[in-house]
């Protein structure tokens, strides 16, 4: 998967994880270190990816209650983390009658690099392309749709309906031409191929990680599962291929939730 594990992507993970402190207090700065260290992330790619993300306004800087440097989150990125946990620890499977949500957007050539960034946010945020300037996902998308246009201030170029499909291609046959399933598929796979043996390891009999092994687990699991909610929107199984993986890699990413994040949180002194 693209940019996997790299030093911004796990900090992303990590407040995701463990980061949303009571009354927005601040991660210090030194946490933060000895966390990323234990992934192999050095104090400097720590602090450069941190600043990238303040450029961001995702992280702001803040003292601790013990005077420490320290980043809290923004509000910006408190709404992308918790739109991101009703993808990431979904448990329902979606039901063919909640509908479809289509953006149908149309941008002026002289802005055409907003074009490129509302393709490339629908994408990323699970969107297939149905037509031209047509952009198509499953209806329960359209809140987290509509917060991240307007947080992009790109809601004036884009109506969002609500609707059914009517025909005339069946349902499952359209959707193999939104969506390239096959490398969705095998995001799957590879997310199956590198954390199946974890979920094993530590639910033989006898394993019990310690707290630091939890933690490293568990945040690496994390953060190569929620790129997957995104890449895949989570069709009802009736419109995906035989023996899709996606059901069974998101089994095997909850069942490593319920067994380390807990624990691995004893590893983080905040």
């Amino acid at each position: 998967m693209a940019e996997q594990h790299t030093p911004r992507s796990l900090i992303v993970s990590l407040y995701g994880a463990y980061g949303r402190l009571p009354d927005d207090a601040p991660f210090p700065v030194a946490e933060l270190i000895r966390l990323l260290g234990v992934l192999a992330v050095d104090a400097p790619s720590v602090r450069s990816s941190v600043s990238r993300l303040k450029r961001r306004g995702l992280l702001l800087p803040r003292r601790t209650a013990d005077g420490a440097a320290g980043y809290a989150l923004s509000d910006d990125a408190r709404m992308l983390l918790d739109d991101g946990d009703r993808r990431i620890y979904a448990r329902a499977e979606p039901a063919l009658a909640e509908g479809w949500v289509l953006a149908v957007f149309s941008v002026p050539e002289a802005e055409r690099h907003k074009r490129h960034l509302l393709r490339s946010r629908l994408a990323r945020l699970g969107f297939g392309t149905a037509a031209p300037g047509v952009w198509i996902a499953p209806a329960r998308l359209y809140e987290e749709t509509r917060h991240t246009l307007e947080r992009l201030d790109l809601a004036g170029y884009v109506d969002l309906f609500r609707g059914d499909h009517l025909g005339f291609a069946a349902t499952a046959e359209a959707v193999s031409r939104w969506w390239d399933l096959p490398s969705i598929a095998k995001l799957h796979e590879e997310f199956l191929d590198a954390q199946e043996p974890v979920l094993r390891a530590w639910s033989a009999p006898g394993a019990e990680p310690t707290p630091e092994h939890a933690y490293r687990a568990y945040l690496l699991a994390l953060d190569s599962w929620r790129r997957l909610p995104y890449a895949d929107p989570v069709l009802p199984l009736a419109l995906l291929p035989e023996n899709w993986p996606g059901s069974r890699s998101a089994e095997a990413f909850l069942a490593l939730h319920e067994l380390l994040h807990a624990r691995g949180g004893e590893f983080v002194r905040v």
